[in-house]
């Protein structure tokens, strides 16, 4: 069984802001302290994360070659805030543009696998001067960092605009070749995940900052009015007012893998470039310029026209959906301020048949739940039985950023539960249990979890409804939004199924489940996972899916009336042999698979790709398999070449070209 490290990296972000505070001047966080004799039970004796912890020295070293960084004075919190624990970071308007910018640099530098987590809030205020937005390279006074992995910003306005932020938080590429960057598309930001920003107004101004500004090509120069997201997945912008123009790919035309922007307002265009595959749901776009092989709108004011398939000349086919409505939506919950500057948490109502952004707090909209309902969990403090205890004292329950190990799965037994995580809190089991069970009740809602599979292996990692489950409300559906699944990658984990869907009416926006292709414990028979998705539920609806590299079926839908709007898959690199890949008789297994015993099923907006790497012509029969019954549709669909070896025969079933060599990307418009 493998245990955690303890890390000292979320003192150390509390000890920096408290010395700044104090007047005294830090150029760089302390490097993570060793364990102590009594933290050896939870030391991780890997040669991979010794090497880790020598680069981040390195890199904190590095660090402290720069020029030293303002004093911060950081602001007092309100008598009525709960403890958030040093990860947590309360910016307000006593802070000058140089210590937030000082404050954002030192936390946005986490390593890909990196242990520790973020969240930074900004107050109700106005932040920056908004004097240079026409010249971004003269500009000052501006707020202008770039966001990190594991690193969460939010507004704790009631409405998007009450944070205003004049200048950019933005995400760059990898660049891999400085002098020509041109030449080098990856990686670019195809690993620029688990990083989000939300319920914010921006008056994009951005320019280069750290390394990055003495570049011969800087990537973050941007141009006047516009900002760069350039991300690939569980890399959400929610709740956005966009007050100017976003590019989501890098500068130099960098390789980017999907991107999800939900409950937001973009005035001017959205760059895509090379991005991949995109969603965008309920929101207003000025326009949209770009898409490479599968960009889905669902309930956009302002989205395309559909061409999907379409010939648009000089053989260029479309890759654009839009549906005019999303079928089944509900926007996160998040904390804000109240009317009585007292800190709560809103829930949004699920809507149906919804269009455009909802950013009201009003009664009518949703439920504000003040903070004597939670308990506020820290990763220092809590474990499993702490946990469970609260919530089965009928708490609501917030995770404040960190790693919990979980010797029991946290049981939510009461209907309506609001479990939300900060900064990418992140659970692993330790006894090859579960990480999150939800009983036979409606209406939880559950937002910005990580859930990261451990050994002993797991049976499921969450599980929402137990088998069987009975009890469900269609227009307060249990909910899952953000949540992120990962096998392998931090370690070696094992888990047979990621995330169970057994209740009925249950609402899936934003889900990343990924069984890992890169990092620690990567291996076809170390992090092992046969499947993504499984829903057994009926009238489940998915908002946003991507399932990625799992070893049989990724996602498997067995209830009926089951809906997806957006689908992102690859198949696993490593299977070593066609003899290792075999569903039976059949070539490989289908990524998302509809039982052959379902008579309803509807997805619109389906990509599944591959990349096999081992140097053995292995074959998918096809990407999708469904019945073939009226009842049961399909339409946008495409399978992708990316890369290596083998390939894709069909699309659907037997329908669809070969996806086979040289970026081959055949579509299927509509099945059957």
């Amino acid at each position: 069984m493998r245990t955690l490290r303890t890390t000292l990296r979320g003192a150390a972000v509390a000890a920096v802001a408290a010395s700044l505070a104090a007047g005294a001047a830090v150029t760089a966080l302390p490097a993570t302290a060793a364990p102590t004799a009594m933290d050896e039970g939870r030391t991780m004796a890997k040669a991979s994360v010794a090497k880790a912890e020598q680069d981040a020295t390195s890199k904190a070293e590095h660090k402290a070659k720069k020029p030293k960084k303002p004093k911060v004075k950081k602001p007092k919190k309100a008598e009525a805030d709960p403890d958030f624990g040093p990860n947590v970071t309360f910016i307000d308007q006593t802070w000058s543009t140089d210590q937030i910018n000082a404050l954002l640099d030192s936390v946005n530098d986490e390593e890909e696998m990196s242990q520790n987590r973020h969240q930074v809030f900004f107050e109700p205020g106005t932040y920056g001067s908004a004097a240079g937005q026409d010249n971004p390279a003269t500009a000052t006074d501006i707020v202008n960092q770039t966001v990190g992995y594991y690193e969460s910003i939010s507004g704790l306005g009631a409405q998007p605009g009450d944070v205003q932020i004049n200048g950019a938080l933005h995400v760059e590429p990898i660049v891999g070749c400085p002098e020509r960057p041109w030449e080098c598309a990856a990686p670019g930001s195809l690993n620029n995940f688990w990083r989000s920003m939300s319920n914010m107004a921006i008056n994009p101004i951005q320019r280069p900052v750290g390394d990055d500004a003495a570049l011969p090509f800087p990537a973050g120069v941007t141009d006047p009015h516009q900002m760069r997201w350039a991300v690939s997945q569980a890399a959400p912008m929610r709740r956005m007012d966009i007050q100017g123009s976003l590019t989501v790919f890098g500068r130099y035309g960098e390789f980017a893998s999907g991107g999800y922007l939900a409950n937001s307002r973009v005035a001017g265009t959205i760059a895509t470039g090379s991005q991949q595959q995109w969603f965008t749901r309920n929101s207003q776009v000025g326009t949209w310029d770009g898409g490479v092989w599968n960009m889905v709108f669902s309930g956009v004011q302002g989205a395309p026209a559909t061409d999907f398939g379409q010939d648009l000349g000089d053989g260029v086919k479309g890759v654009k959906t839009t549906l005019d409505n999303t079928p089944l939506s509900r926007e996160a919950p998040f904390l804000y301020r109240d009317d009585n500057g007292e800190l709560a948490v809103f829930v949004p109502n699920a809507k149906t048949s919804s269009s455009g952004t909802d950013w009201s707090t009003s009664a009518e909209s949703g439920t504000s739940i003040g903070m004597r309902d939670f308990y506020v969990a820290r990763e220092d403090v809590d474990n499993a039985a702490s946990i469970n205890a609260a919530l089965a004292d009928g708490k609501n329950l917030i995770l404040t950023p960190g790693v919990y190990e979980l010797d029991a799965a946290l049981r939510v037994d009461r209907a309506d539960t609001v479990v939300l995580g900060l900064g990418y809190a992140s659970l692993t089991p330790t006894a090859g249990n579960g990480v999150l069970e939800i009983a036979d009740v409606a209406g939880v809602k559950i937002a910005g979890i990580t859930a990261d599979a451990n050994v002993p292996e797991s049976t499921t990692l969450i599980q929402v409804g137990p088998e069987g489950a009975s009890v469900s409300d269609p227009a307060n559906p249990t909910t899952l939004t953000d949540v992120f699944v990962r096998v392998g990658g931090p370690w070696e984990g094992k888990a047979v199924t990621s995330i169970e869907v057994n209740s009925d009416n249950t609402l899936l926006d934003h889900i990343w489940a990924w069984r890992a292709d890169h990092g620690h414990g990567v291996s076809w028979d170390g992090n092992t996972g046969a499947h993504g998705v499984v829903v057994n539920g009926d009238d489940v609806t998915a908002t946003g899916l991507f399932v990625e590299h799992y070893q049989e079926q990724q996602t498997i839908w067995n209830g009926e009336r089951g809906r997806t709007v957006f689908y992102q898959s690859e198949i696993p690199y490593d299977p070593p042999s066609q003899a290792a890949f075999m569903d039976g008789d059949r070539l490989g297994y289908a990524s998302y698979r509809v039982a052959d015993h379902v008579t309803s099923h509807e997805a619109t907006g389906l990509g599944v790709y591959s990349f096999f790497n081992q140097g053995q012509d292995i074959r998918v029969e096809s990407g999708i398999q469904a019945p073939n019954t009226p009842g049961v549709t399909f339409r946008s669909m495409t399978s992708v070449f990316l890369n290596g070896s083998g390939g894709i025969n069909h699309v659907i079933n037997d329908t669809g070209a070969p996806a086979v060599g040289s970026f081959a990307s055949p579509q299927v418009i509509a099945y059957p």
